[in-house]
Order: C-alpha cells, then sequence, then structure tokens
C-alpha cells in the first residue's frame, strides 16, 4: 500500500479565543485531485498555514508522506510544492532567476534546474518568456510561472491557494488543465483550495469547509447524492446553510 500523501488527524486551531479550525481530519492519496471550497473566512487559507509550517499546529498531527512536519520538518515539507494566495515571486527579477532561486534553495544543480523550468515551461506553452522580467507578464502567466516554481524541486503534493485569483477565464482555464493532468501523469496529489464553485472538478473529490469545520470529504457525484442536488452550487448551499 502507497503512502499517504498527506494526513491530518484532529487538528485545531485557534487565533486567541477564536476557534479558526475545529477537529480537522483529511487525507490525500498519490493521485487525488481535491478541491477545497470554502466561502472566504472558512479556514482555508489557516489549513494551509499549518501544513507548510507557517504557523506550527498546536494539536493533531500533519504527516507527509509519512513524515510528521513537528518532528521531521525537513523531509515533510521537501515533498510540497505550494502556491500561496498572495503573490510571492519577485518582480524585478527575470522568470530564469526565479525559478534558478527557488531550486538553488532546493538544493538543485544549475544544469537541473534549466531543465525543469524548460520542460515545464514548454508544458504550459510559455518558452518564450524565460528571460522575461515577471513585471512585464500578464497575471494569468505570472501565476502559471509560480505554479512552475512550486514544480521545480519535483514534489509529490501540490498545495494552491486560490491559484486563479485575478487571471482571465483562458489562463484559468489553463491553469486547471495543467494541474489535472500533472495528477493523472506524475501522480502528485493536489489540494486546491477555492471559493469559486465552478473550479469543482465533477469527476475529482471536493471537501467543504465552513467556519473551520469540514462538512463533507467525498467524491463530487456523492456529495451531490448525500445532498439530493443535481449540481455542485445547491449542494455546497445544502451543507453551509446553518
Amino acid at each position: 500500500m502507497s503512502l499517504k500523501a498527506l494526513s491530518i488527524e484532529s487538528l485545531n486551531h485557534h487565533f486567541g479565543e477564536l476557534q479558526v479550525l475545529n477537529e480537522i481530519n483529511l487525507t490525500l492519496n498519490p493521485g487525488d485531485y481535491s478541491i477545497l471550497l470554502g466561502l472566504n473566512g472558512a479556514g482555508k487559507t489557516t489549513l494551509f498555514s499549518l501544513i507548510t509550517r507557517l504557523y506550527s499546529n498546536q494539536t493533531g498531527a500533519i504527516e507527509i508522506f509519512s513524515y510528521n512536519i513537528k518532528k521531521n520538518p525537513t523531509k515533510a515539507l521537501a515533498n510540497i510544492g505550494v502556491v500561496f494566495q498572495q503573490p510571492t515571486i519577485d518582480l524585478d527579477l527575470t522568470v530564469a532567476q526565479n525559478l534558478y532561486y527557488h531550486a538553488s534553495l532546493h538544493g538543485m544543480k544549475k544544469k537541473n534546474a534549466l531543465d525543469t523550468a524548460t520542460t515545464e515551461l514548454k508544458r504550459q506553452n510559455m518558452e518564450d518568456i524565460f528571460h522575461k522580467k515577471v513585471r512585464e507578464l500578464s497575471g494569468g502567466q505570472k501565476r502559471r510561472v509560480e505554479i512552475v516554481r512550486a514544480l521545480m524541486h519535483n514534489p509529490k503534493l501540490l498545495l494552491l491557494d486560490e491559484p486563479t485569483v485575478g487571471v482571465d477565464i483562458e489562463s484559468r482555464q489553463l491553469i486547471i488543465r495543467h494541474v489535472k493532468n500533472l495528477c493523472k501523469e506524475k501522480k502528485i496529489a493536489v489540494l486546491w483550495a477555492t471559493h469559486l464553485i465552478d473550479e469543482v472538478d465533477l469527476k475529482g473529490n471536493l471537501i467543504i469547509l465552513h467556519k473551520g469545520k469540514i462538512m463533507v470529504n467525498d467524491s463530487v457525484k456523492n456529495v451531490l447524492q448525500k445532498s439530493n442536488s443535481n449540481n455542485v452550487s445547491n449542494a455546497f448551499d445544502s451543507f453551509v446553510k446553518n
């Protein structure tokens, strides 16, 4: 049996007296494509911050391919690629410089970094931007470069926090299609956080997070059946109406 890409057990988190996550239990397997759907303020970004160790989990356990992030953070986090909600790419560097810098943080040699960057940019039809400054790119291109950067070190788990915010419809579809292909071709596990109903893949898995609680975690097909709904929007409303 393969290792779990992500395992979260009995995770809670507070900011002062405010509880923002309540008994989170979650598992992702290699190749899983899971949408974490919730309204703004549901706790999605806090959950990502805990998985990536930006915050230290106060209770519960988080494991990434069997490595506990508190006991063995270096090995655990080496398996993760992340695209944060807020852009974190340097606008005054070229695409190449951004990608090389990220690769160096993971101990990659420049030749390997060049090969990986070329391959990933080509997969997104963006080979021509390699030596452009990031600030010269469109919003969609910048976001796709962040995805390329997250993949430079060949992670097994990809976390995307609202990755299509501020991009045009065409770029959004390109990003969604590309990430789905990564699951199929490379068996990367993906956790995609969004508040947009239309980003839910009808063939994937849906996790609805509301007021810090996971209301449902199942295939979209089963979620529709459980809620007696014929579309994701109605299903979502049925789980968060209280």
